[in-house]
This record gives C-alpha cells, structure tokens and sequence, in this order.
C-alpha cells in the first residue's frame, strides 16, 4: 500500500471479504497483515546516482497518482500515464473487486503498485531505469509529458 488507502483497505479486508489479520490475502499468499503493513522500498539507493537528470519526482502517497504527479509538474505541462505500461498487483485487483471500487477512485486512493514517479528527459529515462534495477526496484516508462495546463491524464 506504500502508505496510501489504508482506511478503505481496512474496510474492504475487514468488512466485505471478511478477513482478519492472520488469514491469508487471496492470490497473495501472505498473511492480510504482511499484505497491508509489507515496508516499501527505500529509493535513495536507486536515484542517488542519477539525482542529475531528474527534473521532478513524486512519491506516490496519499492522493494517488493524480494528486501527487500534478504537483511535480510545472503549469505548462501534463503528464500522461499509460494504465497498460504495469501490471496491477494482486493486492490492488482484490481489493478492487471486493470492495467494487470504481477505477477513478482506486487512482485516487492507491498508488496502484507505482510508489515514486521520475520525471526527466526522455533520453534519459534508460538511465534512471537501470539505475533503479541496479538497487533492485523496479521500474518502467509509466508514460509521457507535453504541453498541457499542470494535469494527470490518464490513458
């Protein structure tokens, strides 16, 4: 969860799939507790060699990837995210499902599995992957930046 949505994780665990702590998480096979409390990686490791050609970051906290990702941009531009560039974690799609939460709202609750987004130039974008590979996160091109008024678009 990487510190997002735990109030409406709780209550879809709790509520519609009926599941306490020590159960298993569906498709998961941990515990509900190491589902909902696993830490989240520490990125340091992975941009500190490539601090240089980072423009802007936003770590994905409370507010999800529109909340957040709308702030690390200038006025001048949108940044656009591909939904097909990841594949949703098991955890996202249960609660998902359980809960029948529409996707608008699992955008705004979650980060979705994307814990922090690099904005940088597009020639740099190998870079800053394989130096996150490197630190054994991992990372992906989640889209694209143009001209545009300071917004998150979804495609």
């Amino acid at each position: 969860l990487h510190t997002n949505g735990y109030s409406l994780a709780r209550r879809i665990v709790s509520d519609r799939m009926k599941l306490a702590p020590s159960d298993e998480f569906p498709g998961m096979g941990v515990t509900v507790a190491d589902a909902l409390l696993s830490v989240h990686a520490s990125y340091l490791r992975a941009l500190d060699p490539v601090l240089g050609v980072i423009h802007s970051m936003a770590h994905i906290t409370g507010g999800g990837l529109p909340g957040n990702v709308d702030r690390a941009l200038p006025e001048s531009l949108d940044a656009v995210v591909d939904r097909s560039s990841w594949e949703l974690p098991v955890l996202f799609r249960e609660l998902q499902r359980a809960g029948e939460v529409p996707d608008d709202d699992m955008l705004r609750s979650f980060n979705l599995g994307v814990g922090l987004v690099v904005i940088c130039d597009g020639s740099d974008t190998d870079a800053v992957i394989q130096s996150a590979s490197r630190a054994g996160i991992a990372a992906w091109r989640l889209g694209s930046i143009r001209p545009g008024t300071g917004r998150v678009l979804f495609n």
